[in-house]
Parts: structure tokens; sequence; C-alpha cells
């Protein structure tokens, strides 16, 4: 048994880039940047090394994401590790990179709120929920109240609250009967 997951966390090295499959499939292709500290053998310090981690996401959520990443956004990515191997020139190369399946933003929004996203500066319109309205019940409009022999009209009579009715309500069976053959002890 083999396990492929990885998450990681950092920020992103560059514009992400977004492209498109032969079968018109989005792929949103960025780097991460993770520190790794490590002790200076010289100095006996502590010091971060940066790893530079290769990411690529596919689908139509790949497309939606990359209007609120720009170079520098703070992210968290889950995904699966893959390799790959190609030869340019005569020589070999290869790299590991990190299939996105699920990303999330780590970044302040750009007015200073804390929202998890921070929208390129050249980012379309993003849509904003308005508050729904509050229901508010109207009362029915008043009938013209009835006039009898010529008089002065007759209120209506106020509407009596009628109690919820349950069967047996406040019937409490005592007899002993009734729970002896369920009782163990």
């Amino acid at each position: 048994m083999s396990i492929n997951r990885v998450i990681i966390s950092g920020n992103l090295t560059r514009e992400p880039e977004v492209r498109a499959t032969a079968s018109q499939m989005p792929v949103l292709a960025f780097g991460i940047a993770v520190n790794d500290r490590r002790r200076n053998a010289s100095t006996g310090e502590w010091e971060d090394y940066p790893n530079f981690i290769d990411c690529t996401m596919f689908g139509n959520r790949a497309e939606s994401l990359s209007r609120f990443l720009h170079k520098g956004s703070k992210v968290c990515v889950e995904g699966k590790l893959r390799y790959s191997s190609w030869e340019r020139d005569g020589q070999k190369r290869s790299k590991i990179e990190v299939i996105v399946d699920e990303l999330e933003l780590m970044s302040a929004r750009s007015d200073g709120n804390q929202g998890g996203y921070a929208p390129a500066p050249a980012a379309a319109p993003v849509y904003q929920p308005q508050q729904a309205p509050v229901y508010q019940p109207q009362a029915a409009p008043a009938a013209p109240a009835p006039v009898y022999g010529g008089g002065a009209p007759v209120p209506p009579a106020a509407p009596t609250p009628v109690a919820p009715s349950y069967p047996d309500a406040g019937v409490i069976d005592t007899s002993s009967s009734a729970y002896d053959d369920e009782i163990p002890f």
C-alpha cells in the first residue's frame, strides 16, 4: 500500500498562469515557496532555506481561483505528488510537482479585512452578496365593517386565541401494573 498526499503552505513565487488542455479544460499553474529551517554549521544560528514547489490545478475551480491569486499570496494546498521527466537539448530533466485538489487562500483581503483572499489588482468585479430582505408579515386589508339597521358600523370581533390540543394531555398513568413486567429488579 502507498499513500500519496501532501499539504503545504507558502507564498506564490510568480503570477499564476491559466491555460487550457486540448479538450478545453482549464489548467492553473503556479509556484509556491516553502521555507525549511536548518541550523548553520559555522554560526550555529537557525536559517530559513526556501524550497520552490511547482503546483498545477485542473478544472473550473482553477479558472475561478486564478482571479484571487497573485505573486506573494499566502496559500495552503493539498494534493498529490506527480513525477515528470523529459529530454531537452540532449539533457534529461525531471521534476516533482503537486497536483492540487484543495486550495485555501490565507492572505488578507486588499481592503484590510480578514477574508481569506486577496484579489488580483486587475481582477474582474467580484460578486458581493447583498443582505436578504427580512420578511415582514403584512396585515390583511381590513374589510369594511357591516352596518346593521342603519346605525353605526359594528366592529369585528377579535379572534379568540386557541390553545393547542394534545390527546391525553396532563393524564399520567400511575397504575403500577403498566410497568411491573418491564422492570428487571
